[in-house]
C-alpha cells in the first residue's frame, strides 16, 4: 500500500500567500490519494496552524499574513468536510467559544471531526455569550457541549459557561491551552472532562459519554470564586491602564519617544498584564500570570523590546495595588521572572 506524505511546507507556503485555490487543491488531492480527511484536518491544517502561531510569536510573520493563513486554512478545511458526507448516529453536541475568545479555528476542526465521528454538531463560533449558549441549549437538549478556551484571561466568563451548562443538565468537555497544562484549570472549573487536541475529544466523546460525575466537576457549582481584590482589578481595569500608560513617561524614559504604533502595542501590553493578574486572582492559581510573563518577555524580545520595558509596566500596575498583598505577591513573582537590567 502507497504511503502518501502530507507535505507540510508547501502548504504552510501556500497559507502564507493567502493562495485558498491553491490549498484547496492540495487537500483535494490528499482525498483523492486515500488519505482519511481526519489525518488531513489533524495532521495538516491544524497542525500548520500551530507552526502559523509560532512564526507570528517569532516575529517572522504579522498579524495580517497570520489572519490570511487562517482564513485560507478554513477554506480548506471546508472543502475537505464537503467531500465527507456522514448521517449522525451518535447524538447532539453544542460547540461554541467562550465569551471573548475569538479563535475559533481549533473547534471548528473540532466540529468537522465530531461530525465524521457521527454526530450532529451545533457550531456556534467564536465569542458565545453565555446566556445564548444556555439558551441555545435548553432549545435543542444536545448530550454534551464541547468549550473552548485559549487564552486564560477568559477563564472567569469559561467558568460561567461551565456552571451554566451543567446547572441546565449538559455535561461540558473542555479543550484549548487556555485551561492550562493538562486541563487543571478546567477541572478546578467544573468541566465533566478535558481534551488536549481534537482527536482525544473524539475518542473521549466516543468512548465514555456521558462521564461519571466527579468530585472536581462539582466545583463547578461553587459559583463566583472572585474575591475583593479580583473585584478591585477588573471594575478599575480601565483606570489601572491609564494610570500605568501616563506613569510610564517617567519611569521608563524610553516610553517618550514612541510613535503612535508603538503607544497601541504598549496600551494593549498593559491591558493583557491585567487580565493575566485578574483570571490569576481569579483561579487563586499565580502560574497564569508567570507563565504569561514568560510568554510575553519571548514575544517582545523577538520584536526588538527589552525586558526593562515589561518590567516598568508590571511596576506601574503594581504601584497602584499596595492595599491588595495576592495582587502583589502575584506581580512580584512576576517581575523575579524577569532580568533586573
Amino acid at each position: 500500500m502507497t504511503v502518501v506524505t502530507l507535505d507540510a511546507d508547501l502548504y504552510l507556503d501556500l497559507v502564507g500567500d493567502g493562495d485558498e485555490l491553491a490549498a484547496v487543491e492540495v487537500v483535494a488531492g490528499l482525498l483523492d490519494a486515500g488519505v482519511p480527511a481526519e489525518r488531513i484536518m489533524v495532521d495538516l491544517i491544524a497542525a500548520t496552524q500551530t507552526r502559523v502561531g509560532e512564526l507570528w510569536a517569532a516575529n517572522e510573520w504579522t498579524v495580517a499574513r497570520e489572519h490570511a493563513a487562517t482564513a485560507t486554512s478554513e477554506r480548506a478545511l471546508a472543502y475537505v468536510a464537503a467531500q465527507c458526507p456522514v448521517r449522525p448516529h451518535r447524538g447532539r453536541i453544542t460547540i461554541a467559544c467562550v465569551d471573548g475568545e475569538w479563535h475559533a479555528l481549533p473547534v471548528r476542526i473540532l466540529a468537522e471531526m465530531l461530525r465524521l465521528d457521527g454526530w450532529r454538531v451545533d457550531f456556534l463560533g467564536p465569542s458565545v455569550p453565555g446566556p445564548h449558549l444556555v439558551a441555545h441549549l435548553h432549545e435543542t437538549g444536545p448530550e454534551a457541549v464541547a468549550l473552548s478556551c485559549m487564552l486564560a484571561t477568559r477563564l472567569p466568563r469559561a467558568h460561567a459557561a461551565i456552571t451554566a451548562c451543567r446547572s441546565a443538565g449538559v455535561p461540558v468537555i473542555a479543550g484549548g491551552r487556555g485551561f492550562g497544562p493538562g486541563g487543571r484549570y478546567a477541572q478546578r472549573l467544573g468541566a465533566d472532562a478535558w481534551a488536549s487536541d481534537a482527536a482525544e475529544a473524539v475518542a473521549r466523546l466516543a468512548s465514555s459519554w456521558p462521564p461519571p460525575s466527579s468530585s472536581h466537576a462539582e466545583n463547578g457549582h461553587l459559583g463566583f470564586l472572585g474575591d475583593d481584590e479580583y473585584t478591585f482589578v477588573v471594575r478599575e481595569r480601565p483606570s489601572l491602564i491609564a494610570t500605568t500608560m501616563s506613569s510610564l513617561a517617567s519611569s521608563y524614559p524610553t516610553f517618550r519617544a514612541y510613535d503612535q504604533r508603538q503607544l497601541d502595542a504598549t496600551l494593549e501590553d498593559i491591558g493583557h498584564v491585567v487580565d493575566f493578574l485578574a483570571s490569576a486572582l481569579y483561579l487563586r492559581e499565580p502560574s497564569i500570570f508567570l507563565d504569561f510573563v514568560d510568554w510575553t518577555a519571548q514575544v517582545l524580545q523577538a520584536r526588538g523590546v527589552p525586558p526593562p520595558a515589561l518590567r516598568a509596566g508590571i511596576h506601574a500596575v503594581r504601584a497602584q495595588l499596595t492595599d491588595f498583598p495576592r495582587a502583589l505577591s502575584i506581580l512580584d513573582a512576576g517581575l523575579a521572572r524577569l532580568p533586573a537590567r
